[in-house]
């Protein structure tokens, strides 16, 4: 497979990404910003198998809106006529191979789901350990392109086992979290997807460049994050935050 100078940078760049240390939405999310340019593509979901739950866990997204995801989660992944022929196949593969794009665009899913945020041709990867699916790739074009083709796929797949390996390094840090996480409560504080990775990274300890350097933002969309988790919440100090979360904890 030839690739352009600009192609083999980028794939060189996830490479890169995926030898640091990075948790695990992390991983999905710098790896999900770079194949959007890779792939001259415009949408990013991922998410983990929760096997016990049989439903797919921890979003991850890039422009796609919180609403709509939470409408994915609550109903429209158990009304899903692609995702689980999708899952099956354990290698990157276009949409329009297990359904052709003129009977998905007549289905519920795309019309009340995708188009919602303006999703038209996808190609989906799916990372397995030992039989685990441990995370994926929803890679999303809008419909002013073209749909994926098998090229397309093979650079997915050319980086799927670094990908795995490193969802498997993050995966072993997660029991240095707390038991109870914002991630499991967010709706209940009325917090974004991304205000509850923020509060869960500072009640590790991580600095302000870490986490801007995990989730991917600047500096001032941070602070702008903080200040939304204060008002939520009702905290004003960000020594109150692990205190907060540890009380929450004693309650269940």
């Amino acid at each position: 497979m030839n690739l352009t100078d600009e192609e083999a940078n980028l794939i060189f760049s996830i490479m890169r990404d995926l030898s640091g240390e990075f948790d695990h939405s992390g991983v999905r999310r710098r790896v999900g910003q770079k194949m959007l340019d890779l792939l001259k593509a415009d949408y990013f979901a991922s998410y983990v198998w929760d096997d016990d739950a049989q439903k797919f866990v921890s979003c991850v997204q890039i422009n796609m809106t919180d609403d709509n995801l939470r409408s994915y989660e609550s109903h429209f992944q158990f009304h899903d006529p692609i995702t689980p022929t999708l899952q099956r196949r354990k290698k990157a593969t276009p949409v329009s191979e297990v359904m052709r794009h003129d009977r998905l665009v007549n289905t519920e899913f795309f019309n009340d789901f995708l188009m919602r945020d303006g999703l038209c041709y996808g190609m989906n990867y799916f990372a397995y350990d030992r039989g685990d699916n441990i995370g994926d790739l929803r890679i999303w074009r809008g419909a002013n392109r073209e749909d994926f083709t098998p090229r397309d796929a093979k650079i997915v797949d050319a980086v799927g086992p670094s990908l795995v390996n490193a969802l498997i390094r993050a995966g072993s840090a997660i029991a240095q979290f707390p038991p109870l996480r914002f991630a499991q409560i967010a709706d209940d504080l009325g917090f974004t997807v991304r205000e509850a990775e923020v509060a869960d990274l500072l009640v590790i300890g991580l600095t302000d460049d870490d986490i801007c350097d995990k989730l991917g933002f600047s500096k001032p969309t941070l602070r702008s994050h903080i200040a939304s988790i204060f008002r939520k919440s009702g905290l004003n100090r960000r020594s109150q935050i692990a205190q907060f979360l540890s009380e929450q904890n004693h309650h269940l």
